[in-house]
């Protein structure tokens, strides 16, 4: 079984995911912003760490490396949506919502890569709100709203082009995936997911061996 490391595991789809997994039999690392989950199990492990805090996210692979672990997994699922209600952009919660979903996401992976093994596999939770091609359309659902959230998994998404060309020599997937609309403290009751079923979706695809550097959801390809 792999060693996998999960983000974001005090809620939300993060929780049901490391859930998944343990319940799978693999040994899963994780964090949440208070360094603690409610999850019980001898092979889950959980440190602290807040995306939003260049401290936070050196402290907390400081203490990863101290386990001496390498892994095979890296999932980056925390994340947040701050301007839920707005059509315009508002510059402070663009910044607040970069300084997480991009900056912290990918400086935070940046330092977990040479502790990952060869063919492992980095997956981003993106979202489909982050397809250009998509914002705006005919089927496109709330087409003007949330725009700092719909720029910043944009942008992650290129991140993980980025990524995905530089890890080929060490045979490491790179993918981002939209695990669908989900009923979350983000996605709220209305969402048309389960955590579950949004769970299932990264599952299948961390554990998969997709084509690298590309965007998924449970259907296949999602455009960019």
């Amino acid at each position: 079984m792999s060693t996998v490391f999960i983000t974001g595991i005090g809620r939300g789809i993060g929780k049901v995911l490391a859930q998944k997994f343990l319940e799978q039999g693999h040994e899963v690392y994780g964090t949440s912003t208070s360094g603690t989950t409610d999850l019980e199990n001898k092979s889950l492990h959980c440190f602290k760490l807040d995306l939003g805090s260049a401290e936070s996210i050196r402290s907390c692979i400081e203490e990863i490396k101290e386990t001496g672990v390498t892994f095979e997994l890296l999932i980056n699922n925390a994340g947040i949506l701050l301007d839920e209600e707005e059509t315009s952009l508002i510059s402070d919660l663009l910044r607040q919502t970069l300084e997480v979903n991009l900056i912290g996401t990918s400086d935070f992976t940046e330092r977990m890569v040479p502790l990952m093994e060869r063919g492992g596999h980095i997956v981003m939770l993106s979202s489909s709100a982050g397809s250009i091609e998509r914002t705006g359309n005919v089927a496109s659902r709330f087409p003007s709203q949330y725009p700092a959230y719909k720029i910043s998994k944009a942008a992650l998404n290129m991140y993980m082009r980025t990524l995905a060309l530089r890890l080929r020599e060490r045979e490491i997937t790179v993918s981002s995936v939209h695990p669908g609309w989900a009923r979350t403290d983000m996605g709220g009751e209305d969402a048309s997911f389960s955590p579950e079923e949004a769970a299932e979706t990264v599952y299948k695809l961390a554990t998969s061996r997709p084509e690298t550097g590309q965007f998924w959801n449970s259907e296949g390809k999602l455009p960019w």
